[in-house]
């Protein structure tokens, strides 16, 4: 199918300005993609008329992905090496989206959708939605059509297979009032433009135009695949902002996964595999250089926890435990699943990472959310500008001069053997890395270990587990009241320098 130029009347009021610019073969640059992003934000919203949208929800997950982009179709802007097929709509993808292609001399042709463009099973609802609808989004395939390594797809959301070729957690152009008591607002790209790559070692450059009821927004994307530093992909990203309306809570570069459980606390489920989880913890590495790990949960209700900072060097939802025999699962393989690292790049100022966790019964719902909140209240009419990287890693990036959180289990407190404490849990942290080499119990090494809204009870124990090179902390805890203990430990030399890096955990005496 030969592309044209857009020349269709397109659905929402914040679609129609990029309209207007695409005709007569224009020149399109993200000074344009500012312009309109920041245009729409001075008008009341509007919200995305979906056409047809009883026959829409008829296409169901299933069938949404029995309907495939047809090969011959595949679309090249930067040639070969970054083809890029279409999505189809569905049940959970109905809002049309425009897609644009831009050349090298920066002019954007708009991709006009079609049935033909796709093939799809003769009984498939699909059949009948009216023309001229929209696409849901696209995802780039490796060069000979081998399997796709990054998609932009439903509201904001995007994610890549990672450096082991495994789809996992997602990140989001932005997150709007997430986990408060008033509904969030899921904000979506109504547009993309896609084009050869701006800089060296890119595969593609995307551009995208964010709209939602409280914010608009221009985004430049950079798409790297298989990057020998992070070992594995980079997104680079510009988020230029314009608030449309107040908003209470604005979580810029939000990354968004599943946790179930692990072997922290793997009594919440019954099921037969021993962990279920795209990630496992919260990594950041603060202004100031310090190193973070703080283990996810699965809460009996939404928590949030933030960790005030100043210019963050970066944070990130991790996978860190790589073990196959710790999942059991030979189908999804959580072993694999990629971790997420968010860098940013000049100073972001002072504010807040904020982690989300949402209750979950099962793993097909992510119920994680971590982003970055910035002090200075969103109000309307206010713009904001944040560039940084996704780094898509198999482990974040570790502290050279310090030992990093390997396990942390929960268990019964107390000694085997006497009775069992009522209201009492043990918690058992494992640390790894070179600055542990060569330690020993006469290397005067000690445990720092703090809480608040609860009890450390002594003896702490920090030694060396025999047969390794990791050191363990144990100690046992109990709650002041219902609310979870807030608990800090790492280990110190005999300088009183950290060795490790600082685990805090929210901990309930869950186990009876």
């Amino acid at each position: 199918m030969k592309l044209k130029l857009f020349i269709a009347a397109i659905i929402s009021s914040s679609m129609s300005l990029h309209a207007a610019h695409a005709q007569g073969n224009a020149k399109f640059t993200f000074e344009d993609l500012k312009a309109m992003a920041k245009a729409s934000a001075e008008k009341p919203y509007t919200p995305t008329v979906v056409p047809a949208p009883e026959l829409i929800d008829k296409i169901t997950y299933d069938q949404h992905w029995k309907i495939r982009f047809k090969e011959d179709e595949t679309l090249y802007p930067n040639g070969k090496n970054a083809p890029v097929q279409l999505f189809y709509p569905g049940r959970y993808f109905p809002e049309p989206v425009k897609i644009y292609i831009r050349d090298d001399k920066k002019h954007a042709q708009d991709v006009p959708f079609s049935n033909e463009l796709f093939d799809m099973p003769a009984d498939s609802p699909a059949h009948d939605l009216p023309k001229g609808f929209g696409f849901a989004g696209f995802r780039i395939m490796r060069p000979d059509m081998k399997p796709d390594w990054i998609s932009f797809l439903g509201a904001s959301y995007f994610r890549t297979d990672g450096p082991q070729g495994q789809y996992g957690l997602s990140a989001r152009g932005i997150a709007i009032n997430t986990g408060m008591s008033e509904p969030e607002e899921f904000p979506r790209f109504s547009a993309f433009w896609i084009g050869p790559a701006e800089k060296k070692g890119e595969s593609l450059s995307v551009w995208a135009l964010l709209d939602g009821p409280s914010i608009t927004g221009a985004y430049r994307f950079g798409l790297a695949k298989d990057n020998k530093e992070a070992k594995g992909h980079i997104t680079s990203v510009t988020a230029n902002l314009y608030m449309r309306a107040d908003v209470e809570r604005l979580g810029v570069a939000p990354l968004t996964s599943m946790y179930w459980y692990s072997q922290k606390d793997k009594t919440v489920a019954k099921d037969w595999r021993p962990e279920i989880h795209d990630s496992d913890g919260l990594a950041i590495h603060t202004g100031s250089g310090q190193y973070i790990w703080r283990p996810l949960n699965n809460p009996q209700s939404v928590s949030t926890n933030s960790f005030f900072d100043e210019n963050p060097q970066g944070f990130g939802l991790i996978q860190r435990d790589r073990d196959f025999d710790n999942y059991q699962d030979d189908g999804v393989f959580y072993n694999k699943r990629s971790s997420a690292w968010i860098k940013p790049e000049g100073n972001w100022g002072k504010g807040a990472i904020q982690l989300i966790e949402i209750p979950t019964k099962d793993e097909t719902f992510d119920n994680i959310v971590a982003y970055w909140v910035p002090e200075k209240p969103a109000r309307k009419g206010d713009e904001f500008t944040f560039s940084y990287d996704i780094e898509w890693r198999p482990l974040d990036p570790k502290s050279e001069k310090l030992a990093s959180v390997a396990d942390t289990r929960q268990g019964l407190g107390g000694i085997p053997g006497q009775p069992i404490p009522e209201g009492v849990n043990k918690m058992v942290i494992d640390f790894e890395g070179p600055a542990l080499e060569g330690l020993d119990h006469k290397s005067g090494i000690k445990p720092i270990v703090e809480a608040s809204n609860g009890e450390i009870l002594e003896p702490i124990g920090a030694y060396p587990i025999v047969g390794t090179n990791k050191w363990r902390l144990a100690f046992d805890y109990k709650q002041s009241n219902n609310n979870p203990v807030h608990i800090r430990a790492y280990l110190v030399d005999k300088n009183e320098d950290a060795i490790t890096e600082t685990w805090v955990s929210d901990a309930k005496v869950t186990i009876e």
